[in-house]
C-alpha cells in the first residue's frame, strides 16, 4: 500500500495475480512470463510506428504493451507463490521494461522522420534527443526502483524487499566461474553495474545503511523503521511518477494526438526536475537520520 499506486492496486495487481495462479497450475515458470512480456512490451512498442489510415494499430499496441505490464506483475507474484524467485529473474525483470521502451523509442523516432516536417527535415535530430531521453529514462527508473526498495527494507524486512548492494554482487560475481556459469555471471555483472547506478546518486543513503548496518548488524529497531517510514511514505507518490504508469499514460496522450515526440520532452524536462527534487529530499532526509543515529536516539 505505502509503494503502489492506485492503478496497480486496483488493475494490474489483481490481474497479475490472476496470471500467477494460472501458471503456478500450468508449471509455468516465472522466467517464461517475463520472457513473454518481452514479447508482448516490444510487438505493442513495434505498432507505435503505423500512422495515418493505420492508426487502429496504436489502440493494439497500447494493449499490448498494457498486457505486457500484466505479465510484469504476474512474474513477482508467481515468484513468491512458488517460491522461485532467482537474482536472474530480477535482472530478466529489468531487462525486459527496458527492452519495450528500446521498442517504443526506436518506433517514436521512425515515425516522426515520417510525419513531422521539422525533423523530416533534419532526421537525425529525433534520434539525439531519444538517446538523451532514454539515458534519463534509466536513471530516473533505476532511482525510483532504488527508493522503493529502500522504503520496503525497513517496512517489511530483508526478506521481502529486493534491497541489493555493490559489496554483496561483488562477492557473489568472484564465486562464479566464466567458464563454467557465464550467463549467470555476465547477468550478475550488468545486474551489478545497475546497482552501483543507482548507489552513485544516493551517497548519504549509503552513509545511513553503513550506519545502520555497524551500529545494529541488521537488527534496525522498531522505532527507527517507523521513523524512516514516517518521513520517505509521503515520497512515494512523486517516485512513482518516475516508474511505468505515468510514463505510459503521457506516451499513449503523445501518440493518439499525433505528437510523439512530445514523451521525450516530458522525460527531459518534467521527470528530470522531479529526479532531482527526489534526490534532494531522501538525501537531506538520510542525512538527518545519520545525524539523530550519531546522536544516540534510537539506542
Amino acid at each position: 500500500m505505502d509503494t503502489e499506486e492506485f492503478i496497480d492496486l486496483a488493475f494490474y495487481r489483481p490481474l497479475g495475480y490472476l496470471w500467477a495462479l494460472l501458471c503456478s497450475k500450468l508449471g509455468i515458470t516465472p522466467n517464461v512470463i517475463t520472457v513473454a512480456s518481452i514479447f508482448l512490451g516490444v510487438g505493442g512498442g513495434v505498432l507505435l510506428y503505423f500512422h495515418s489510415d493505420l492508426l487502429w494499430l496504436n489502440y493494439i499496441g497500447i494493449l499490448l504493451i498494457v498486457w505486457a505490464n500484466t505479465f510484469d506483475s504476474a512474474d513477482g507474484q508467481l515468484a513468491r507463490m512458488t517460491g522461485q524467485y532467482s537474482k536472474l529473474g530480477r535482472i530478466l525483470d529489468g531487462v525486459s521494461g527496458d527492452l519495450w521502451f528500446v521498442a517504443i523509442y526506436v518506433a517514436v523516432c521512425l515515425r516522426v522522420n515520417e510525419t513531422d516536417a521539422v525533423f523530416a527535415a533534419q532526421p537525425w535530430m529525433i534520434w539525439v534527443i531519444a538517446v538523451f531521453a532514454g539515458v534519463c529514462h534509466i536513471k530516473q527508473a533505476a532511482t525510483a526502483d532504488y527508493y522503493r526498495q529502500f522504503h520496503l527494507y525497513f517496512l517489511k524486512g530483508e526478506e521481502r524487499s529486493e534491497l541489493d548492494s555493490c559489496r554483496v554482487l561483488d562477492m557473489k560475481i568472484r564465486e562464479l566461474s566464466w567458464k563454467k556459469d557465464f550467463v549467470e555471471k555476465f547477468m550478475l555483472f550488468l545486474y551489478r553495474e545497475y546497482t552501483a547506478n543507482q548507489e552513485k546518486f544516493t551517497p548519504f543513503m549509503q552513509m545511513l545503511r553503513m550506519e545502520l548496518v555497524s551500529r545494529f548488524y541488521g537488527n534496525v529497531p522498531q522505532a527507527f523503521r517507523d521513523a524512516f517510514r514516517t518521513h520517505s511514505r509521503p515520497l512515494m507518490k512523486y517516485t512513482n511518477m518516475l516508474t511505468f504508469n505515468t510514463r505510459i499514460i503521457v506516451l499513449f496522450v503523445a501518440v493518439m494526438v499525433q505528437m510523439p515526440w512530445l514523451y521525450f520532452i516530458f522525460e527531459l524536462s518534467i521527470l528530470n526536475v522531479l529526479l532531482v527534487y527526489l534526490i534532494n529530499r531522501h538525501e537531506k532526509m538520510c542525512d538527518g537520520f545519520v545525524s539523530e543515529l550519531c546522536d544516540g536516539k534510537y539506542g
